[in-house]
């Protein structure tokens, strides 16, 4: 499927006039994690200040309750779970194929430049990556002009960062090796050499040690390449800056992947102990901190005016994803709720797993301070898009035009969306969540989380009972059946 232009792929004449736009997606963050949703432990005053000059949704979702599959639905504007698509190992291939729409693919057919910065997690190269060579393909080859992005994502091998498909500061006298299998003869893992570290695994994460920390999968070499965790968030920051100073002149569009507050929560000293609920707490106000960083770049070289920046989280929330950070003790201790009134998180079919913060700025043309309740996912970004800039998009997506409820124009969005969780759906619909029978345990024994599965029928007006401490499915027999019918008809493969 091919892009199809409503100009003939010619620039449009007001093209220099269309607005720069900038996605912005945190790693785990919940949607009590935000102070403006409702955090009383974290305050996260450059996300509220974001929040204050446009437009904040209080139904936001993302298609999925992990990474991959959620990034996959964004830049795709496709149910992942069409796909099969699962958490990736570091040393998987490119998911997205080369020819499928993508959403930089669009901005560039619209005459923009297209950026991706920051955390990726979507595979590199056609499988067996030769780290040491041009990895194709990469983002560079699925829409991105530019891309600089880490090899796979925080706490799996390798832990470097890959600039338009090179690993960056390679010595080509030092080469990477990675394996998925086996450790390489002589390398020390987080399981037979905790005395090397700084940070010690709760579960799993007892592989490789980069940076004083134990990740998943094994690599040995590329030590000149090795990132630190405590720098990362400048690093990409940095990157973001000279990306938009490069193409001010012109409209772009970037996809900005924060690396925080996913696991290792490594912040940098600025903002140790800063939160006071530990490394996560920390994690959030760095990641706070470069999106306040981001803004007043755009304010400082007169952009922020007619700059659509969007802000929202891949999953819900996690709290020990599989190191020994005491994110759930403190969190225990300060009560904090990072998926707010929500059930669940991260991994779960139960809504905090997919309801996300999600706010729309755009300065030139969404009021200030409001406040939308419209169903919208970050899926439909692309469809929407195409609409704001004259753009066809080839038939069969299941991205969904609306950009009026993103502008705040219109308070209708979605009425359905399928949520996903490692494979396992259910419907929002309205104001319910519906969640089918799934087999499988009820909490993950290694997050705690609470994962959805039963052997009936659940049903929860989330509105009303965010909790979902009230399985409505026998009391609303009619309703039941309809959002059954209606759950048969969405989830269906195409």
């Amino acid at each position: 499927m091919a892009f199809l232009s409503l100009a003939g792929g010619q620039a449009k004449e007001n093209q220099r006039n269309n607005p720069n736009v900038i996605v912005i997606l945190a790693d785990d963050l919940g949607f009590g994690d935000v102070s403006l949703y409702g955090s009383k432990t974290l305050q996260t005053p450059c996300i509220d200040a974001l929040a204050k000059s446009g437009i904040r949704f209080h139904q936001g979702f993302a298609t999925s309750a992990t990474s991959t599959p959620s990034r996959y639905a964004l830049l795709t504007g496709m149910y992942p779970w069409r796909e099969e698509v699962n958490i990736l190992p570091g040393d998987a291939p490119l998911i997205i194929t080369e020819t499928q729409p993508t959403l930089p693919k669009l901005f560039r057919q619209a005459g923009y430049s297209t950026g991706a910065v920051g955390k990726w997690h979507l595979g590199l190269g056609n499988g067996n990556i030769n780290w040491n060579e041009t990895i194709k393909p990469s983002p560079n080859e699925i829409g991105f002009d530019y891309s600089y992005i880490m090899g796979a994502t925080n706490d799996r091998v390798p832990c470097v960062y890959v600039e338009n498909g090179k690993v960056d500061n390679l010595d080509p006298n030092d080469p990477i090796s990675v394996s998925y299998k086996s450790n390489f003869e002589g390398e020390p893992t987080g399981e037979k050499n905790p005395e090397l570290l700084k940070m010690h695994p709760s579960h799993g994460h007892n592989m490789s040690i980069v940076n004083g920390i134990s990740r998943i999968g094994f690599m040995k070499g590329g030590k000149s390449a090795l990132w630190k965790d405590e720098t990362m968030a400048s690093v990409f920051l940095d990157k973001v800056k000279s990306f938009i100073a490069a193409n001010k002149e012109r409209p772009f569009f970037l996809y900005y992947g924060l690396n925080q507050p996913h696991v290792p929560r490594a912040p940098h000293s600025d903002f140790v102990g800063k939160s006071g609920m530990g490394p996560r707490g920390d994690a959030v106000l760095e990641a706070d901190w470069c999106i306040g960083q981001l803004t007043a770049y755009l304010q400082s070289i007169g952009l922020a005016d007619n700059t659509i920046i969007i802000f929202s989280s891949d999953n819900g929330p996690v709290l020990d994803d599989g190191y020994q950070d005491q994110a759930q003790e403190l969190a225990d201790e300060h009560n904090h709720k990072p998926a707010g009134p929500y059930r669940g998180g991260k991994y779960s079919l139960f809504e905090g797993g997919t309801h996300v913060p999600f706010i729309i700025s755009w300065p030139k043309e969404i009021a200030a301070g409001k406040r939308s309740d419209a169903l919208v996912c970050q899926m439909d970004l692309l469809a929407s898009f195409a609409s704001l800039l004259g753009e066809e998009l080839p038939e069969g997506l299941d991205s969904e035009n609306h950009m009026n409820a993103f502008l705040g124009k219109s308070k209708k969005g979605r009425t359905t969306l399928v949520t996903e969780a490692t494979g396992r759906l259910a419907l929002k619909e309205g104001d319910y969540l519906m969640i089918p029978p799934h087999n499988g345990p009820a909490i993950n024994p290694s997050t705690k989380t609470e994962l959805g599965n039963d052997e009936e029928y659940q049903l929860y007006n989330t509105r009303k009972d965010p909790s979902e401490q009230h399985n409505l499915a026998l009391k609303k027999g009619k309703l039941m059946e309809k959002i059954k019918h209606s759950f048969t008809q969405h989830a269906a493969k195409k």
